[in-house]
């Protein structure tokens, strides 16, 4: 067993991230670090996990996060941390460690491999320093890649995005108010965005639009895409063409009609589907749950490849949905 300590375990996705290392056959919970919920057992917190989960959380800070590390024989630390908290971290653990940091503080980074695992798992095999992607860019880089792989975009694609408030995180704001997204739909960062960038250093250029929604959890991606003129596309080809693409990811599943996001909540799957085409413009909608995919599956993922486990992405089966 390979032995992963947690530092912001307290959020929504962190949550959902000891869950899933909880269910984990190769991974167990070393600790789990968050000053609010400190001396708490972990179990009083997050529901669901095993029976055998003693461990409480831990107020660890960047000056003690080593020790821990040590004490514990940890081999790998996942960085649940709001932006810019990262770094004395980074600073502090051992080169020998695999670190997978959620925020996007190392997304840039060129000492960091990109964790999009489905179009980067042999240079993350072994990797120590693995940026998981953010959620929107997750979503829209797997939905664009095969166009953009094959040559065929024009321009910049403009993305329309809308999430559940979940991914506004746990400190109060205007984007999880209740109140506030009651019968409403919010518009934030028009221009800018930070998985705008992503996605532009990483895949394309592209313009994005994010909202979040009354729900909960779960992200639609609307994109709009123009092709090359010398491009003829045809919905049934290109739904052909995406199935032959993902067909060895069993967590990117191909749909002819658009998804919605109620079919994709509490599951560990990208889904693709629309594919209306108008002339040289392509529409693809995109759903994931922001949680999962979006974050603590995806961290699941390069743990694995990290930690040079098997290459499974976490032993849930697909549509999995008891880590709600």
């Amino acid at each position: 067993m390979k032995r992963v300590g947690v530092v912001g375990a307290r959020g929504h996705t962190g949550a959902e991230l000891i869950r899933l290392i909880d269910r984990h056959p190769e991974l167990t919970l070393a600790f789990a670090g968050s000053r609010r919920h400190a001396g708490t057992p972990v179990a009083e917190v997050v529901e669901g996990l095993s029976e055998a989960s003693t461990l409480e959380f831990e107020a660890i800070v960047a000056d003690s996060v080593a020790r821990r590390v040590a004490d514990t024989e940890t081999d790998a630390v996942v960085l649940a941390l709001p932006n810019g908290a990262a770094p004395p971290f980074v600073a502090a653990l051992p080169a020998s460690v695999v670190i997978v940091d959620l925020s996007a503080d190392h997304r840039f980074d060129e000492g960091w491999r990109y964790g999009l695992v489905e179009r980067a798992r042999r240079r993350l095999w072994g990797a120590r320093r693995i940026a998981n992607p953010g959620c929107y860019a997750t979503g829209a880089q797997l939905a664009l890649g095969p166009l953009v792989d094959d040559g065929a975009v024009d321009g910049a694609p403009r993305i329309f995005g809308v999430s559940g408030f979940s991914g506004a995180g746990t400190s109060p704001s205007p984007r999880n108010d209740p109140e506030r997204l009651r019968d409403n739909l919010i518009p934030y960062a028009l221009v800018g965005h930070v998985h705008e960038r992503e996605i532009t250093r990483h895949l394309h250029p592209v313009h994005f639009c994010p909202h979040v929604a009354p729900h909960f959890r779960g992200i639609s991606l609307t994109i709009d895409v123009t092709l090359r003129p010398d491009v003829a596309p045809e919905p049934e080809a290109l739904v052909a063409t995406y199935r032959a693409r993902y067909a060895d990811e069993p967590l990117v599943e191909v749909v002819a009609e658009a998804p919605e996001v109620r079919d994709i909540q509490g599951r560990h799957a990208v889904h693709l589907g629309g594919f209306a085409v108008q002339g040289q413009r392509v529409v693809i909608v995109a759903t994931i749950d922001n949680l999962l995919k979006g974050a603590a599956t995806q961290a699941v993922q390069n743990l694995n490849l990290g930690l040079e486990l098997e290459d499974v992405w976490s032993g849930i089966p697909v549509g999995d949905t008891s880590s709600l």
